[in-house]
């Protein structure tokens, strides 16, 4: 008998190679502790620190990762363009027309039906069409039974993350944030049944700068001079999730909680 409650558990962005073998590590027992139904990982940084190739997505899948979500730096690598027919790959759903592949996907989950759909902010970001009106659409008509809906908001600023995840309470199962790779600490389920969280955080290296070396991000801040980013590579590492529940009945969220690592 299925359970009454959905589990997705979502891992905030893969910074190159060390956080994805960091996943390789961690995730199976992560999954089988917590009966996720559904794994996905934010995999916009996961080839080199910024982007992602076909080779780096198929690494994401052999490690457990259900659905993959991007952001910004989808489009870096050109490789991945080819990779949306059969990667389980999803881009914002607010980029224009013509656009590689779609901004959401549907996975079975047993008897139930689990939508992922990825959007991007624009506050401090490219000016993409607006994704709360690429929301309004999406949602008035869908392109099928979408089952629970959760959606990954790529975006910068806290404010527009928290006015997205208010803005859709009720509408969706889960609204949670990526991008800026630091954890936050406002998980919570909103008045009409929407799990929030502003940013679900990253995986790869705590001695770094958002995943990135600290000497050179140090340098750049203090000379005001562009230096090269390469990916941290010291341990530990850390991975940084949230588990949500939805329930089956409803399609709301009912609980979500931090699930966070330290590896050495």
């Amino acid at each position: 008998m299925a359970l009454p409650h959905l589990r997705v558990l979502l891992l905030g962005d893969l910074i190159g190679t060390p956080g994805r073998k960091l996943v390789r590590r961690l995730l199976p027992a992560l999954r089988r502790q917590y009966a996720a139904d559904l794994v996905v990982a934010n995999g916009e940084n996961s080839a080199g620190g910024r982007g992602i190739t076909i080779a780096s997505a198929e690494d994401m899948v052999a490690a457990g990762v259900d659905v993959i979500t991007t952001g910004n730096h989808v489009w870096r690598h050109q490789d991945v363009r080819g990779g949306f027919d059969r990667l389980p790959l999803v881009r914002p759903i607010n980029y224009p027309a013509g656009a590689p592949g779609q901004g959401w996907r549907t996975v079975a989950v047993g008897d139930a039906r689990v939508t992922v759909v990825n959007a991007q902010g624009r506050t401090f970001m490219e000016a993409l069409d607006n994704p709360f009106a690429a929301l309004d659409r999406f949602l008035a008509q869908p392109p099928g039974d979408l089952g629970a809906v959760v959606v990954d908001f790529h975006a910068e600023a806290t404010s527009e993350k928290r006015a997205f995840g208010w803005y859709l309470d009720g509408r969706v199962a889960a609204v949670v944030g990526t991008h800026t790779h630091v954890p936050t600490a406002d998980a919570q389920i909103q008045p009409g049944g929407t799990a929030y969280v502003t940013d679900l955080g990253m995986c790869g290296s705590r001695r770094s700068v958002i995943g990135m070396a600290v000497e050179a991000s140090v340098e750049r801040f203090v000379t005001l001079r562009p230096t090269r980013y390469a990916v941290a590579e010291e341990g530990p590492f850390e991975l940084d999730a949230v588990l949500v529940e939805i329930d089956r009945a409803t399609g709301r969220g009912v609980s979500i909680r931090r699930v966070d690592r330290l590896d050495d």
